[in-house]
């Protein structure tokens, strides 16, 4: 037969076993635009976009060079290349009937420093 130890209780008044330094935490308007944007790169045709529009010369890209690479029609890509100028990573410039995207450079520079905790 075994017998049984009951393990002392800790007292109500000891400190708490972790105390969490939330100090740096992220505010909920800061979160909600780093959602946004994560959200926006979700895609894995945005992610290949964002790609494409880097290796671009300083020009951007047009969208007419955007569409035979991801393998999507023009809407589409207009699409996604909306919800990214949306989400702050790109930019949209008009030249003549066409659109060029450049990254938004700073973007990715917030995007960086959010990740680097």
């Amino acid at each position: 037969m075994t017998t049984r130890t009951d393990l002392p209780l800790s007292p109500a008044t000891a400190e708490p076993c972790c105390a969490a330094a939330f100090g740096d935490a992220l505010d909920e308007g800061s979160a909600r635009e780093l959602a946004s944007v994560f959200k926006a790169l979700s895609d894995p045709n945005r992610v290949r976009l964002i790609f494409l529009i880097a290796a671009a010369d300083g020009a951007g890209a047009c969208i007419c060079d955007l569409t035979e690479p991801v393998g999507l029609s023009q809407p589409t890509v207009s699409h996604h290349m909306r919800v990214l100028v949306e989400a702050g990573l790109v930019t949209r410039e008009q030249r003549g009937r066409w659109a060029h995207f450049l990254l938004e450079e700073s973007a990715f520079a917030s995007l960086r420093e959010a990740l680097s905790f």
